[in-house]
């Protein structure tokens, strides 16, 4: 009887070790998943701020080159409007 008695209680033991090695090996697996999405995450943030800083350089020479073209229309006409010049 008291072998039958430590049969259960090895048993019992044996299946609840196996219960833990299970959750561990779950909870492995979810922490390699989530390292996974942090990196795909990373990847991602770095392509929209290199994006980012792409298109702010492309802002900033469209610009410059709208000024030049204000400089160089305004040096056209003299300086000033040509709209505004007296018909005698």
């Amino acid at each position: 009887m008291l072998k039958a008695i430590n049969t259960k209680i090895l048993l019992a033991i044996l299946a609840a070790l196996t219960a833990i090695g299970g959750l561990l090996v779950h909870q492995n697996h979810v922490n390699e998943q989530r390292a996974a999405d942090a990196a795909k995450a990373r990847i991602i943030l770095e392509q929209q701020q290199k994006a980012t800083e792409d298109q702010k350089k492309e802002d900033a020479e469209f610009w410059k080159k709208v000024q030049a073209d204000k400089k160089k229309h305004s040096s056209m006409n003299g300086g000033g409007s040509a709209t505004n010049s007296v018909i005698p």
